[in-house]
């Protein structure tokens, strides 16, 4: 059976169900983007790849140009050393020249290979040049010599030579066939590595002394010779079988060039030989010639018929250039190849992401479109919802708590939505529901309007029936000497005098002021006085320590019934046989600190700080003031005066602790009195170390790091015995002391 429960309805819920009107256009465009995101990016994956391959692949063509020209001037040193070191026995400017050649390409080698693509085949052979480069000087030092002779020092520039012309087959990145490309220039690189081995071997067969020839190195050479002349042939026909035939027909061309080369040299040889009216025999073919050296006729016979070292050398040059020009041809083209292929394939990458990522580009400005036009009008309404409901509203219904509400501006402005759609329904609905809301603050504000009304109609009819009663009171005090009726007399004045308080708290409650009021400043001790003569157990108060300072008459009656609260409060939560000590400071910047110290149980942490929060803040009258009806008075007292006031534990024995702070505005001090020693004193008690109550300050937001106005008086702690003034003796006699007269109205002083 189904589960339709809420929570099952609330798991089934879409995913998108509470996105904006605007993400979910953009997440139902986001689905083709994405798919045309993903198709161009795999084309411009595969640009970039092919440009990178064919940037590789230029890279590779530099290196087997810069590894072939440092191939072909290798075994072109070698050929020119070998008339030098065999006739002359040293080493010549043309083979210093030679050498320093084939050491810069070398060095173009070596920056070529820095720049080569990491692969295996391309690291492997560059290790086998490397290892062939390692024998390049022994074999520069010992060529021609007896630890060298004949045959192997031609021979031993192969391991350099070769490894460099294998490089080729790298080449081919673009072609048609790869392989074929690659056998191609290797088959003309080991066509031009045998006509250099021809032109050397047979140089060397023409100059060298065959007397002083080792028996059987003459046969070993010529055996070389014939070995390599057939090789020639083999890497010709192995160049036809892989180049096309454009390749074929480059060949050519370049053999018959050298070809038409040569009998000119010859031509301009004959025409300087007559001349100089020297014989001149014009050589044979090339083909002629390596014959006749491979036959193993002396020089002086070949001589004769016009092959020589230098008409040889000449004539195997020409094949060996011809050659040589394919292999750079070949080269050329697979450069120009792939630099071809990698300019296309950048472009193609450049083109193909700029394609895309405008197209994803538009894509995403059209949802936008599409989502703003739509979500524009629900924005609004979103923004003007959230300022009505976190401003407007509350800032109104504060407004209508306060005591004047008819002040307040309780007009509804509509939100500025005009449309006809459902967005304007809401729109209008909204405001209706605004108007509302301002309707019931508006007769919440006048009910407690009317409740503040009542309490003010009620204080004031009872205040002016226990004015009267007081005022018989204090009549029949004045004519009583009976002491025990005297003090009975005593204590229903206290008792008359609680109810007034709290008549006067109803007025508070209500918003009104005291209807009398000192003129003139009074003296701290008196308005002490007159506050703890309101207080039922007014005995068990003891104070001490009262500066000289006067108290402003606008704030004398206030500060009366704050004080009395506070006394009333530690009287009622202490022991009947504790006393309520009260004591006040001068503090350097001109206040005045009362503390009114009681032995009860004490308060938690949590009580402290929730009822120091209240009387910093005064809250809205409401049913929880009935229950704290005195802090809520106290707490509206002081608001009213600038006083702070705040609770804390006692200091060495149980208890709490209230502080009174009086701003310098209210208090001060009269012109003739003498210097106060306590202000010595509070200067002295700065110096003490933290308070062993710092625990419980912090629970309360106190501390020497906080920034309340209490933490600059350090003074929390109770001061031991001995260290306060003396206080005043308590009465000899059960008998209450006297207090001030009273005037109707007047709190136990007189009224102006």
């Amino acid at each position: 059976m189904p589960n339709s429960s809420p929570a099952a309805e609330g798991r089934r819920r879409s995913l998108t169900s509470n996105w904006p009107v605007g993400r979910r256009l953009r997440a139902v465009l986001l689905i083709p983007v994405l798919v045309a995101l993903v198709l161009g990016g795999v084309r411009v994956k595969r640009s970039v790849d092919t440009w990178q391959d064919a940037d590789d692949a230029v890279r590779v063509a530099e290196l087997v140009q810069a590894a072939n020209k440092y191939a072909s001037d290798a075994i072109n040193e070698r050929d020119v050393s070998v008339i030098p070191l065999l006739t002359e026995k040293k080493v010549s400017d043309a083979v210093v020249q030679a050498r320093a050649t084939t050491d810069a390409d070398a060095a173009v080698f070596d920056r070529a290979v820095a720049r080569m693509p990491g692969t295996s085949g391309l690291t492997r052979r560059v290790r086998l040049v490397r290892d062939g480069e390692k024998q390049l000087a022994a074999v520069r030092a010992n060529a021609f010599t007896s630890r060298m002779s004949g045959v192997q020092t031609e021979e031993s520039y192969h391991t350099v030579q070769h490894p460099l012309m294998e490089l080729s087959n790298e080449l081919g990145f673009g072609s048609d066939n790869r392989t074929s490309f690659g056998r191609t220039l290797y088959a003309v690189s080991l066509t031009q590595a045998t006509e250099s081995l021809i032109r050397s071997i047979g140089t060397h067969l023409l100059v060298e002394d065959r007397a002083a020839l080792a028996p059987g190195e003459l046969k070993a050479q010529l055996a070389s010779f014939r070995s390599y002349a057939y090789l020639e042939q083999v890497g010709l026909q192995e160049y036809s079988g892989a180049g096309t035939a454009e390749d074929t027909e480059r060949l050519r061309q370049a053999l018959a060039a050298a070809e038409a080369r040569g009998r000119q040299q010859s031509a301009e040889a004959a025409a300087q030989a007559s001349a100089a009216g020297r014989p001149y025999v014009s050589p044979p073919p090339m083909a002629d010639m390596i014959t006749a050296i491979a036959d193993g006729t002396p020089p002086g016979e070949l001589a004769a018929k016009g092959i020589t070292p230098e008409s040889f050398f000449a004539a195997s040059t020409l094949g060996f250039d011809a050659y040589r020009s394919v292999q750079v041809n070949l080269t050329d083209a697979a450069l120009a190849s792939a630099q071809d292929i990698a300019d296309d394939a950048r472009r193609d990458a450049i083109t193909n992401t700029a394609l895309v990522l405008a197209s994803v580009l538009a894509a995403f400005l059209l949802a936008s479109w599409v989502a703003r036009t739509m979500s524009t009008g629900m924005r609004r309404l979103s923004a003007s919802a959230i300022d009505i409901a976190e401003k407007r509203l509350p800032s109104l219904i504060e407004q209508m708590s306060q005591a004047d509400a008819r002040r307040a501006d309780v007009r509804v402005t509509p939100i500025p939505i005009d449309t006809t759609d459902e967005i304007g329904e809401v729109a209008r609905a909204f405001d209706h529901v605004h108007r509302e809301a301002v309707r019931l603050a508006a007769e919440q504000a006048l009910l407690r309007g009317n409740i503040n009304a009542i309490f003010t109609n009620l204080a004031r009819r009872s205040q002016s029936l226990i004015e009267r009663q007081l005022a018989l009171i204090t009549s029949l005090e004045d004519n009583e000497t009976d002491p025990d009726q005297l003090e009975n007399l005593f204590r229903l004045d206290h008792l008359a005098t609680r109810v007034r308080r709290n008549g006067e708290n109803l007025l508070v409650l209500g918003g009104e002021k005291p209807a009398q009021a000192w003129d003139r400043p009074l003296p701290l001790v008196d308005v002490i006085r007159a506050a703890s003569s309101e207080v039922e157990q007014y005995e068990r108060i003891h104070f001490s320590g009262l500066p000289e300072v006067h108290i402003e008459g606008r704030a004398v009656t206030d500060l009366v019934h704050l004080l009395a609260e506070l006394l009333e409060n530690a009287t009622v939560f202490s022991s009947p046989r504790s006393q309520v000590r009260v004591t006040a400071a001068r503090l350097p910047d001109g206040r005045i600190m009362v503390e009114i110290h009681d032995e009860g149980i004490g308060l938690a942490a949590e009580d402290f700080a929730t009822i120091n929060h209240k009387l910093a803040h005064p809250p809205t009258v409401d049913v929880d003031i009935a229950q704290h009806m005195g802090l809520f008075v106290v707490g509206r007292l002081a608001e009213q005066h600038g006083v702070r006031v705040q609770l804390r534990p006692s200091g060495e024995r149980s208890g709490t602790t209230s502080l009174v702070m009086l701003p310098d505005t209210l208090a001060h001090r009269p012109a003739d009195a003498p210097s106060d020693s306590d202000t010595l004193t509070l200067a002295m008690v700065k110096n003490v170390p933290e308070s062993r109550h710092a625990d419980a300050m912090s629970a309360l937001g106190g501390g020497s790091g906080s920034d309340d106005a209490f933490s600059g008086y350090e003074a929390w702690q109770d001061e031991p015995a001995g260290a306060r003034p003396a206080e005043e003796p308590p009465p000899a006699t059960a008998r209450p002391r006297p207090l001030p007269r009273r005037a109707p109205g007047g709190r136990g002083h007189r009224s102006p």
